[in-house]
């Protein structure tokens, strides 16, 4: 049998909540004060697959996790709290490996210059960093009418340092999935 992904363990988890707990679950994470928060539109009317989609793409695999779990015992949903730390813990690598957090920061950092110089595709960048409230409405309007694509990437890259490893880890799998050639091409570099 193929392991469970963070992501399909998540949605396991949601799909398993009664409608109301499904709904008290959606409300906590709305109420959530700590960054990055999650917008109403994204959750409202939205099925556990969506929800675990979010989570993921909101918080990377890593932090959904205890983000998820962090909310159900919130709502008093401790046993599928249990029941989905020992599903990720049964798929987490040992710790002499690095996390996929570990390695995306280290990424980031090592590749900064190269990335500043190297990135082209910066509006879809900007605008999902901007979705998922990585970057504040001032800050992006800053960076769009900055004049070279080489300027916006090291104002992105500092606003993402500025806001921790959350932000650098969301700014690395964005980078992943508009860049993926370069990424492809800078992780053979090692």
């Amino acid at each position: 049998m193929a392991p469970k992904t963070i992501r399909k363990a998540i949605a396991d988890a949601l799909e398993d909540l009664s409608k109301d707990n499904f709904d008290k679950f959606c409300r906590q994470l709305l109420d959530r004060r700590e960054e990055p928060r999650v917008r109403r539109n994204k959750v409202e009317g939205k099925s556990f697959l969506d929800i675990a989609d979010i989570l993921v793409s909101t918080f990377t695999e890593r932090r959904a996790v205890t983000v998820t779990t962090e909310l159900l015992k919130q709502i008093d949903c401790h046993c599928e709290a249990d029941s989905l730390e020992d599903d990720v813990r049964e798929e987490t690598p040992p710790p002499s490996q690095p996390g996929p957090s570990d390695t995306s920061l280290q990424f980031v950092e090592k590749h900064k210059v190269e990335l500043f110089q190297r990135v082209s595709n910066i509006a879809p960048i900007l605008d999902e960093l901007f979705d998922k409230n990585v970057l504040q409405p001032e800050i992006y309007e800053t960076i769009r009418a900055l004049p070279t694509s080489q300027a916006k990437m090291r104002e992105i890259y500092l606003c993402c340092l500025k806001g921790g490893e959350a932000c650098k880890n969301i700014l690395y799998e964005i980078l992943e999935r508009n860049e993926p050639y370069l990424i492809a091409d800078l992780k053979e570099k090692k």
